[in-house]
Order: structure tokens, then C-alpha cells, then sequence
């Protein structure tokens, strides 16, 4: 009997997958715990309008990214951090005190998880940072330290 996985199994395959299996096991199993149906003519069409739709929903996303990877790279964010005798920092800049700023300066939001960091940054100065938006974009932000007054 063929049957559409609704969920991943994990000796049969992912959620979608069209998959052949016995019937004994189809009947007892799989579709009482809704993990599947069966792969009847309604079913089939359904999953090919469900994946065209996330294929869609998945293009948008894309798009979405790079636009907003395009404005990210225009902007500026400045940081401002306390500094000792003779410019020395007193700590460093962290991906959520950047995140903050460019959500103050900017009015846009980005996830402090997404900032990524090759290390602290602990001098002053301009710095480019990268951003990943979607898997396949990594936006770049410029991020200006400068001596809180």
C-alpha cells in the first residue's frame, strides 16, 4: 500500500514522502496514528499543492532576505562604549548591544543570534559585521565604535 507521510518516521522516511509499505502495517499502524494516508488520487493532488506552496512561501522568504540584506548594507550602526586612561576598553561589544542600537538607530529588527561575530569587538573604530538572514544570504552591517562621553 502507498501512503503520504504526515510526519518523519523514522524507519520509513520525512514528512511528504510517498512511501510503499505493507498493508497489515499501513492499517494498524500508520494511520491510526495519523503518521501517514493513503496515497489516493485527492491525497496525491494535495501534497503537490502543499509543496508548491511552501516552494512559493520558500522563494518569498529568499526574495525577503535579500531586499532587506540590500538596505542592511547601506545603513550604519554606531555603538558607543565606556573607555579608561589612555583609550583602553572597558569590555566589548556584544551581537545583542548591536542588535539594540540598530533597532534604535534603524527601526528595523534583527535577531542578535543571526549577528555573527569572529570575536569581541574591543577597540574602537568601524567594523563589518555579517548577518545572516536566510541560509543562503549573509547581509553586511557596518558597526561604529566610539567613546561613550
Amino acid at each position: 500500500m502507498k501512503v503520504i507521510l504526515l510526519q518523519d518516521v523514522k524507519s520509513l522516511g520525512k514528512k511528504g514522502d510517498v512511501v510503499d509499505v505493507n498493508d497489515g502495517y499501513a492499517r494498524n499502524y500508520v494511520l491510526p496514528k495519523k503518521l501517514g494516508v493513503e496515497a489516493n488520487g485527492k491525497n496525491m493532488n494535495d501534497l503537490k499543492l502543499q509543496k508548491a506552496n511552501e516552494q512559493k512561501i520558500a522563494k518569498e522568504q529568499l526574495e525577503a532576505a535579500q531586499v532587506f540584506a540590500a538596505e542592511m548594507e547601506k545603513d550604519e550602526v554606531i555603538v558607543s562604549i565606556k573607555a579608561g586612561e589612555g583609550g583602553k576598553t572597558f569590555g566589548s561589544v556584544s551581537s545583542k548591544e548591536i542588535a539594540v542600537a540598530y533597532k534604535e538607530q534603524c527601526g528595523k529588527e534583527i535577531d542578535k543570534k543571526k549577528i555573527q561575530l569572529p570575536e569581541a569587538i574591543r577597540n574602537f573604530g568601524v567594523y563589518e559585521v555579517s548577518v545572516k538572514l536566510h541560509p543562503k544570504v549573509t547581509g553586511k552591517l557596518k558597526v561604529k565604535v566610539t567613546e561613550l562621553k
